[in-house]
């Protein structure tokens, strides 16, 4: 870690415990918020955030998995982002940026979260994008999207830059859903 941190309990270290807990505090109760009141389908919201920590580079973001891991957010069995659990075939095309395998929405949702990352000026004034996105995603659905994006990009970012990625440990996804 590029911060001193003592020894976690748990999978990942709690920064908020010793560094700026208003603001950490904050971040992660926005972070749960994504994983528990997006609307979006878990396939799609899956593509957009896998395709969000390739850009980032973290480590922990790689290789969570929302289906089998929201528990580690306190999200209990039926709770938060709901529909078909991703294989980790999905999830390793996305890592590698080959979203041929992906379904329209799932697809659009990976290049607009790619576009939000890496070029976000273009990406408001990309209208063949915008055009494709409201023929297949509602305001609502959009607007849902684009904050989940904002919170993958800032808080992976944040993570993979101060090293704290490095120091988590995450259990299988298998083992967390049992």
């Amino acid at each position: 870690m590029r911060v001193a941190f003592d020894d976690q309990a748990g999978p990942m270290p709690n920064l908020a415990e010793r560094y700026a807990p208003e603001l950490l505090g904050a971040a992660g109760a926005f972070s749960v918020a994504t994983y528990r009141h997006s609307i979006l389908p878990m396939r799609v919201f899956e593509a957009a955030r896998i395709a969000i920590a390739a850009i980032n580079g973290c480590t922990v973001c790689k290789a969570f998995r929302t289906g089998g891991h929201s528990f580690l957010l306190g999200i209990g069995e039926g709770e938060g982002v709901r529909g078909s659990r991703p294989d980790e075939a999905f999830y390793a095309a996305v890592l590698a940026g080959d979203l041929d395998g992906l379904d329209e929405q799932e697809r659009l949702a990976a290049e607009y979260a790619r576009a939000m990352s890496l070029d976000p000026q273009g990406l408001a004034d990309d209208e063949t994008m915008w055009s494709q996105m409201k023929a297949v995603f509602s305001d609502e659905e959009i607007v849902d999207l684009t904050y989940c994006c904002a919170g993958w990009i800032g808080f992976g970012r944040a993570t993979h830059v101060l090293g704290v990625d490095a120091a988590c440990a995450l259990p299988e996804p298998a083992a967390a859903a049992a």
